[in-house]
């Protein structure tokens, strides 16, 4: 698996995209983006109110938070994919789908 790289993130800075986070949540954009209940990882189907919002590129990894890094995330995948940018998360997937072989 890749080593994730993490970049210094000002603490102040990862607050104020986490209020904005709030707020996106809270809105008809991110509300009609979940109604259709699936996962963005695992494409499984979950009831709206079960998914998270997941950060494409997490803010601990320079993300922001507006609507082309957000996603609907089962709890699952959101809990697995933590701090990882899409690629480690995809190579992160392989990985454990051949194992399973």
């Amino acid at each position: 698996m890749v080593e994730p790289f993490y970049t210094d993130v000002d603490e102040d800075e990862v607050k104020r995209e986490k209020a904005k986070a709030r707020e996106l949540r809270n809105s008809q954009w991110w509300k009609r983006r979940r109604s259709t209940g699936i996962c963005h990882y695992c494409g499984r189907k979950f009831k709206p109110s079960e998914l998270t919002m997941d950060h494409i590129v997490p803010l601990g990894r320079g993300g922001k938070s507006t609507k082309g890094n957000v996603a609907p995330a089962c709890k699952e995948c959101n809990t697995r994919k933590k701090q990882l940018l899409l690629i480690e998360w995809e190579e992160y997937l392989k990985s454990v789908r051949e194992e399973g072989s």
